[in-house]
């Protein structure tokens, strides 16, 4: 496991199920970034949970002890609004999503309606409610193109785990027949978006946390790495169900400190 980190300059860390459960840090997490950081190593946060934005991961994480910048955190809700910003910038968007993941897409400067738009993009809108689901159906049975900020299919809590975008997104489309198409972690545009604003290489970057099928296969689907973490949704004995194989798998982000060397 040394040989595969020993060229890693730059680890992209998942939170909810790596870094933290809930409002508890996961033993050793800290630790690991403060190595991260002694073997000249880099570190970014990067969430598919589009219900939050940077802002707020922030106060989050300053609760628990961790001190980042704006530029240590990305969403799969930043990656969804620069996609739009760059491939459909005068086209009209209906969000279901949270006042948080609004205030994104206003900031990147997005044309929100609530009339029958271009584009519906569904993100994990824990304010969800009949009226919006039936809007985004109408809308995509009229044409607008269906986006959603991420795949993950449950949010992991300290209680367990509740439904998440790709929940969501599967009754939608049970209701259209409309696959969306998803942003965020494993897809393409994530990466992208890591190397845009880090200056890194892919070979260089390493894709950390507790999903195979998003996590790790951002990582080993685009050509970087992808590292599992036994600290959340993934068991191992999962692991045998998916057709993407981690290049590495630990049982937490404190397991991986030995294996990093200056």
């Amino acid at each position: 496991m040394q040989e595969l980190l020993k060229n890693i300059r730059l680890f992209v860390l998942d939170m909810d199920g790596t870094f933290y459960l809930g409002d508890n840090m996961i033993e050793g997490a800290l630790d690991f970034v403060k190595k991260v950081k002694e073997t000249g190593r880099d570190f970014v946060f990067f969430t598919n949970n589009s219900s939050k934005n940077g802002s707020m991961y922030i106060e989050k994480l300053e609760r628990m002890g961790c001190h980042i910048s704006k530029r240590d955190i990305m969403t799969s809700g930043d990656v969804t609004a620069e996609f739009l910003r760059k491939n459909y910038p005068d086209k009209t968007v209906y969000l279901a999503g949270t006042p948080a993941l609004e205030e994104t897409f206003k900031d990147a400067g997005i044309r929100l309606t609530q009339d029958m738009p271009d584009i519906v993009v569904v993100g994990f809108d824990m304010t969800l409610t009949y009226e919006k689901l039936e809007r985004v159906c109408t809308y995509i049975r009229r044409g607008a193109l269906f986006l959603a900020t991420h795949k993950d299919i449950n949010c992991p809590t300290e209680d367990g785990f509740i439904p998440d975008c790709g929940a969501m997104c599967a009754a939608i489309t049970l209701s259209t027949g409309v696959e969306p198409k998803y942003l965020g972690k494993p897809c393409s545009e994530t990466l992208d978006m890591v190397i845009e604003r880090t200056g890194y290489k892919k070979e260089e970057i390493a894709f950390v946390g507790d999903r195979i099928y998003t996590d790790v296969a951002t990582g080993v689907n685009n050509g970087a790495v992808g590292i599992l973490v036994l600290s959340g949704e993934t068991k191992k004995e999962d692991i045998p169900l998916f057709d993407v194989r981690p290049d590495g798998v630990f049982a937490s982000l404190g397991d991986m400190i030995p294996y990093l060397q200056d």
